[in-house]
């Protein structure tokens, strides 16, 4: 399933809660959200080993075109002895075993590129679906943050608490580790 599609049914979850009167909390379904959140994991590691098989392709094909060019090249060995044979047409056998050998290394130049970019292409892809359901994560622990802050009581200097809001939530641009809370009561 994609990670897309999970975030924004995660998001429809929080959207469709119950607000607590009062307060900056809304209710919402555990299991539904848990669950989501169980797809999530499942489907990253999907995107991860989609990319894999990418790379494998890419290494197969790499591999194939080696083995054509080493073919290619034996063949043009071979013909070029036996052209050499003939005193007659050595120089143009010569010059097309070159001719043999430079186009498969052209052939196997031009496949190494093609499968190169297919790779990149698709983990450029995958980054950017993976930075995009990062922002979205990022940005809703900044709302989420800003509410919270904006509904918490104003206490005087004389009554405020040591615990500060964490304020570096969307600053970083390095990836955040979030570990999962457990909610179920035992």
């Amino acid at each position: 399933m994609d990670i897309q599609h999970l975030v924004d049914r995660l998001e429809e979850l929080l959207n469709s809660g119950r607000h607590v009167p009062f307060t900056s909390f809304t209710l919402v379904d555990e299991q539904r959200a848990l669950a989501l959140i169980d797809q999530m994991r499942i489907s990253i590691p999907e995107e991860i080993e989609k990319a894999k098989r990418v790379i494998r392709e890419r290494d197969r094909v790499m591999a194939q075109a080696n083995e054509e060019a080493a073919r290619i090249r034996e063949l043009a060995r071979e013909k070029s002895e036996t052209l050499i044979q003939r005193d007659s047409i050595t120089q143009a056998a010569q010059a097309r075993a070159e001719s043999i050998v430079d186009q498969s290394r052209q052939e196997a130049n031009m496949i190494r590129q093609d499968a190169d970019t297919y790779v990149v292409d698709v983990l450029s892809d995958l980054e950017d679906a993976l930075m995009r359901t990062l922002n979205v994560v990022r940005n809703g622990i900044g709302h989420v943050a800003e509410k919270q802050t904006q509904h918490q009581p104003r206490h005087t200097a004389s009554t405020q608490t040591d615990i500060q809001t964490p304020s570096t939530l969307v600053t970083s641009d390095e990836p955040m580790q979030i570990e999962r809370i457990s909610t179920r009561r035992d």
